[in-house]
């Protein structure tokens, strides 16, 4: 089976996307809620996977770090994906860990000359390790910083040349960044070159606290229609490419989700058969 739109897996979905029979259907896991020895959560991703293609979609690499990325979270990374197999591993274009220390976000960094040679180091220090290419995706951006040499699209696309990388193509994050730093969605994607682009995630967004204009990606509502356009017009340029749908807050029910799931199939077998 070719897997064409997924969702992310939760626990208390484990029983239904075990039962669905759905064309297409894959599931996507944070590996870090994996590294365990053993136990039920295991045991589930086990059974899912005799079924269902899967994804592992880290956020512990902190590949922006100026440091390389731990080795310990980069074993354990690589234990799970030579255990689980999936067909896609993929990473955030961010930070984390500073100096040994944790932060609980996704935090942003000046697009500079010295970050791009840091990162793409990280880059394929974490291929060399995991054996394999990794999918890098393009963050959410909030407020604007200083000191950029390259635009985020070219830095993109640089870091997929120097590396071999593909991108994971987050179209809510594009919308959002668009929207809070005011530019245009469209020219964004329609810069990336269709060849790095491995997989597409949708998601949805809330306006900030206060009558604010600010988007903040929340994970934690419908995917909006204006999101759903952007896709539509990136899918009709570089053609059919996982697509996973993503809620992480306000998680409702399976079938809620799997509709967007559906609606998000339906634009790719859609695109496809147009081409036939």
């Amino acid at each position: 089976m070719s897997p064409t739109a997924g969702l992310g897996l939760k626990s208390q979905h484990y029983v239904e996307a075990l039962a669905a029979e759905d064309e297409g259907l894959w599931f996507e896991v944070h590996p870090e809620n994996y590294m365990t020895a053993g136990g039920p959560r295991l045991r589930w991703l086990e059974a899912i996977r005799a079924k269902r293609p899967l994804s592992l979609h880290g956020v512990g690499l902190s590949l922006a770090a100026d440091a390389d990325p731990d080795a310990h979270h980069l074993l354990a990374l690589k234990a799970l994906v030579d255990r689980f197999e999936p067909f896609v591993v993929s990473e955030h274009l961010a930070w984390s860990t500073h100096r040994g220390v944790h932060q609980p976000d996704l935090l942003p960094f000046p697009r500079t000359l010295a970050a791009l040679d840091r990162i793409a180091a990280n880059i394929g220090r974490a291929q060399d390790v995991l054996g394999r290419t990794i999918l890098v995706e393009n963050p959410s951006l909030y407020l604007p910083l200083t000191g950029h040499d390259l635009d985020e699209t070219d830095f993109l696309i640089a870091l997929t040349r120097r590396t071999g990388c593909g991108l994971l193509v987050d179209v809510n994050n594009v919308f959002v960044s668009a929207s809070n730093l005011g530019y245009a969605a469209e020219t964004y994607l329609d810069a990336l070159p269709a060849d790095v682009i491995g997989e597409i995630h949708l998601a949805g967004h809330d306006a900030d606290e206060g009558g604010s204009a600010l988007l903040i990606d929340t994970h934690g509502a419908p995917i909006a229609e204006p999101v759903w356009a952007l896709y539509r017009r990136l899918v009709d340029r570089i053609g059919p490419r996982p697509t996973l749908i993503e809620r992480d807050d306000d998680i409702p029910a399976f079938e809620i989700l799997m509709a967007e799931r559906n609606r998000a199939h339906g634009v790719l077998t859609q695109r496809a058969l147009a081409h036939v």
